[in-house]
């Protein structure tokens, strides 16, 4: 791989997101609370920056375990987010998956950018960084749909 690109384009940054559910009698979205700025101490979706040598789903894998000690099951490839000014660190598009928590997964428990971590219910969250009040609104509406 070359150490530098050659072409003159700007570079927004990539990350992967994962809307992690549990389908109890009442649904449940895990959330972290961020660790460092921007929104530091907020809550988000469990998600990070892709690596040069990672795919998109190979990115939410890690950074789910880095954040919550979860092992990834099925993840399914949810929406893209890419309007301007979504993170105040610059251009960024965020690629999120889906996935439904199961027991053999692993207990969630907070790992390295996240100073702790909770469920909550889908009709009770807490202000969300970034976009991810967005992200989990379009996810209530694809459950409500049925897709």
């Amino acid at each position: 791989m070359p150490e530098a690109y050659t072409y003159d384009y700007p570079r927004p940054a990539v990350t992967a997101d994962v809307s992690v559910l549990r389908l109890d009698e009442v649904p449940e979205i895990l959330l972290i609370q961020r660790l460092d700025p921007p929104f530091k101490d907020m809550w988000a979706l469990p998600g990070g920056f892709m690596e040069m040598e990672e795919t998109l789903e190979e990115t939410a894998r890690r950074e789910l375990m880095e954040e919550t000690s979860i092992r990834a099951g099925e993840l399914i490839r949810f929406d893209t987010y890419d309007k301007p000014g979504r993170d105040p660190r610059g251009r960024t598009i965020t690629q999120v998956f889906v996935m439904i928590w199961k027991e053999e997964m692993g207990r969630p428990k907070a790992g390295s950018d996240a100073a702790n971590l909770q469920w909550f219910g889908l009709n009770d969250l807490p202000g969300l960084a970034f976009d991810h009040q967005q992200i989990v609104n379009d996810v209530l509406r694809m459950i409500k749909e049925g897709d």
